[in-house]
Parts: C-alpha cells; structure tokens; sequence
C-alpha cells in the first residue's frame, strides 16, 4: 500500500497541542493550542457583548457557566475540527473575507473603480468621403471647405436673420443623375455660421 505526498508541508506541519499544565494531565489525545486561542477570543467577546445596551440583556440572562465557559469552549471546539480545503478555520475565514471586500476587476493590476467601468465616446463626426456613387444627406456649418466629387446642383440664398431662426440652410445641392460624374472635383467654402444642407 502506498500514499502519495504531493506536499512535504503535509508531513512536518505538525499541530502545537498541550498535553499537560503542571501536574494536571489534560485529555490524552491533548487540546490543540489553536483551540485555546479560539476559546479565549470567544471569551473575550462574550465578555464585550454583555456590556453592549441590547445585546448584553439577552447575553446575561444565561448562566455564567454557559455564557463564559460552555458556549465559547463548544464553539471553540468545533471551529478547531473545522478545515476549508486543507486550511484552518481561521486562515479560510481571513481568506473569504479578502476575498468579499477586495476588487472584482484589475485593470492594469489595479483595482478598477465604479467610475471607468463605462468608457463614453466623445462628440464623434463622421463625415462621407466622397467615394460613394451618390450623394448623402447631410448638413455642415461653417467654417471650412467641402469637396464634392458627384454632379450635382447647388442653390444658394443670402444669409439673412429670418433664415437662421428658422434654422433654413444658405445653401442646398441635390444630385443630377443624368449626368457622369466630372473627372476634377469642386471646392465649397464655407464662412463662419454658413450652412449647407444636401439633399440625395
């Protein structure tokens, strides 16, 4: 018969345990001294909760052997047998604990915070280049140039305050389709607040 050892920390990492205090031999098989430390921390906050407002009347109406001695050594007790994958209760417990408050996401090995889990586009235009067999419906304002390569028709009217509340454009081009599309194309300027609207 034969034991695989994947671990050679399985074998020298050996329990602490007390056997004996003094002259008074404990049980045999000894308490383990992690137990001990688990019972005098349950003790400790048995003894704080009894002095809390609401908590500690319903600490006190058990009997002292129960409240100091019986229920933390029970709890003690059990949380020694407890092992989560090989750990002790209280390394497992540390663990989970990182583990709820710590970060759900790295970014860069960092922590990603609330505020860059959504990445907003800023203001985007886009623009046809020309390349299309027609043309598309757009509007552009002023300032700039604008090259159309397409035939096409172009109505212009005088800027004026009438037409720029009621948001009308200064200029208006609309295909010709009977006619090849030229072999140069033209050049629009536009000035500043002028507006051209296309039309297909």
């Amino acid at each position: 018969m034969s034991s695989e050892i994947r671990s050679y920390r399985c074998v020298f990492d050996l329990e602490r345990r007390l056997y004996r205090i003094d002259r008074l031999r404990l049980n045999p098989a000894g308490v383990p001294l992690r137990g001990i430390v688990y019972f005098l921390a349950l003790l400790g906050a048995v003894l704080v909760a009894a002095t809390l407002p609401l908590l500690g009347l319903l600490v006190r109406i058990l009997p002292w052997y129960l409240r100091d001695i019986g229920a933390p050594g029970a709890c003690a007790a059990m949380l020694t047998l407890i092992k989560i994958e090989g750990r002790p209760f209280h390394l497992a417990a540390l663990a989970l604990l990182r583990y709820g408050i710590g970060p759900r996401e790295l970014s860069g090995l960092r922590p990603r915070v609330n505020a860059d889990r959504r990445w907003r586009l800023e203001e985007l235009l886009v623009l046809a280049d020309g390349s299309d067999p027609h043309l598309r419906r757009m509007r552009y304002s002023g300032p700039g140039a604008v090259l159309i390569s397409a035939a096409h028709v172009r109505s212009s009217w005088r800027p004026g305050l009438v037409r720029s509340f009621m948001g009308r454009p200064d200029m208006r081009l609309a295909p010709l389709t009977a006619k090849q599309r030229p072999a140069k194309g033209q050049v629009i300027a536009l000035t500043r607040g002028a507006r051209m609207e296309v039309r297909p």
